[in-house]
């Protein structure tokens, strides 16, 4: 009795079929396949071009440098919590303008700032700010 069970549960169950591995041969043999399909090019053409490419004059042509990203820092600092209210001050009033900025961009644009400033300016601007003690804050 108890191999007619199993058996009826083997053929209500679905067979399930290996996996199949597609290799690159395939792949291949499929490009090859349909590469007859395309219309060859002609020989003469080739030499044209070539004789036209040679009896052109030679330009030197620099090739412009790619142009790296910058590498990018993270970096942690201490500032009063008043101050910091600030930054999402400045990110609320960009929303009202209709501009999303993200609190590294507030910072960037406030050390931009800054650098515009001359050196008197810069110095006043930096006497005015209250010293605080760097480092985490103790736990209370």
């Amino acid at each position: 009795m108890t191999t007619k069970i199993s058996m009826a549960t083997a053929a209500n169950t679905p067979a399930r079929k290996a996996p199949v591995k597609k290799t690159a041969v395939k792949k291949a043999a499929v490009k090859k396949a349909a590469s007859p399909a395309k219309p060859a090019a002609k020989p003469v053409e080739k030499a044209v071009v070539k004789i036209q490419a040679s009896a052109a004059p030679k330009l030197e042509v620099k090739k412009a440098k790619k142009n790296h990203k910058e590498k990018v820092v993270r970096d942690s600092f201490t500032m009063p919590q008043s101050e910091y209210r600030k930054i999402a001050d400045i990110k609320e009033a960009c929303l009202k303008a209709g501009m999303h900025v993200k609190k590294s961009e507030v910072l960037r644009a406030g050390l931009k700032a800054l650098c515009e400033k001359n050196d008197a300016q810069l110095k006043q601007s930096l006497r005015s700010l209250e010293k605080i003690q760097t480092g985490r804050p103790k736990k209370h």
